[in-house]
């Protein structure tokens, strides 16, 4: 496809999201290089970390970098030595673009903390565009049970979700809270429903709550409330650090919180004794490893997880990120190819 062009959202310079960071381009079309696919992209989810990037709060790794990292679409071309894919096939990008495989984190199964990654749509342009091209080794295969905008948002929001979970230690038949309800919360707590926890949200929204009620949640409560019983563990998905304490308060004896997203406002002062004393844990989740995401597609697929997918035509990629900001986004956003450009 020498010489031909494709349309992509860039992030021409970071600033409120009010103030249209975003600008729609005309880029050539990427060709794949050595061990790489080329893949034409049906739907991209639309996450927080895109809106960090757009708005500052993560500083851009290269200039004008396309976003997206929840990325759903067929192999197009293949680059040299790549076969694990044919033409074709569908496929899902993710966060994790490349990791080193020969640091200490690497060769110990926790390639999430590699001291030399690339990530897409923040290293490597992502998925707010016609083409991308991606590692054949971080590309995933993707559940048949799931169409293309319901799985987008697996391949983050519910990956990191999937992990922060297993990172909270929440014991079997525990207590979990759920702080903050969006795109990653509403896929985690299937997971621990279906594993058997009590789960109680708690999210400023009205419409998030119903959601979580919805779909079995023990109790759905306001951000600042208490909830119903103390926790033994807690998943901190809202951006904001005042909920730290606030979730630290809740926690029974030994529990554990950890924090999942990638960006978090400053944390008020704590108390030792009263936040961190009797044993708490405060812990934060960085990034995943390829098992994470393969364990996470398995198991949506295996409890039928219901994905909450709100769909924006991908001309309006600004649009969905100001929604996502201002909290009118129920679920997760994904931006969606005109049918006629799917193929």
């Amino acid at each position: 496809m020498v010489g031909e062009t494709m349309r992509a959202w860039v992030v021409d310079a970071p600033c409120p999201i009010d103030s249209h960071p975003l600008t729609l381009v005309e880029r050539p079309v990427p060709d794949p290089g050595t061990g790489d696919v080329r893949v034409r992209v049906h739907t991209c989810g639309v996450c927080r970390t895109d809106l960090h990037l757009a708005e500052g709060d993560l500083a851009p790794r290269r200039a004008r970098v396309i976003p997206g990292h929840e990325v759903v679409g067929v192999v197009d071309a293949l680059g040299p030595g790549a076969d694990r894919f044919a033409p074709g096939d569908r496929v899902g990008v993710p966060w994790l673009a490349h990791t080193c495989g020969k640091c200490r984190f690497c060769t110990s199964g926790r390639e999430n903390l590699c001291i030399d990654p690339r990530f897409t749509g923040w290293d490597v342009d992502g998925g707010y565009a016609e083409y991308l091209v991606a590692d054949e080794s971080y590309v995933y295969a993707l559940p048949p049970t799931f169409d293309d905008v319901t799985v987008a948002p697996l391949l983050c929001a519910g990956i990191i979700g999937y992990r922060a979970l297993r990172r909270c230690d929440c014991p079997s038949g525990g207590r979990l809270g759920i702080y903050g309800f969006g795109g990653s919360a509403h896929l985690v707590a299937q997971v621990a429903l279906a594993e058997g926890l009590h789960v109680h949200v708690l999210t400023r929204a009205a419409e998030a709550r119903s959601l979580a009620l919805r779909l079995g949640v023990a109790s759905a409560g306001d951000a600042a409330s208490a909830p119903p019983e103390p926790l033994d563990a807690a998943l901190l998905f809202a951006p904001v650090g005042t909920l730290v304490p606030v979730a630290l308060d809740a926690l029974d004896r030994g529990g554990t919180l950890a924090i999942a997203g990638i960006h978090l406002s400053d944390i008020p002062s704590l108390e030792y004794e009263r936040h961190l004393f009797e044993e708490r844990t405060l812990r934060s989740v960085t990034a995943n490893t390829r098992d994470d995401g393969r364990e996470l597609l398995a198991t949506a697929e295996r409890i039928g997880m219901h994905v909450e997918a709100v769909p924006y035509p991908f001309e309006e990629a600004d649009a969905a990120l100001r929604d996502l900001a201002h909290d009118r986004v129920t679920g997760a956003a994904v931006l969606v190819m005109p049918a006629a450009d799917r193929g």
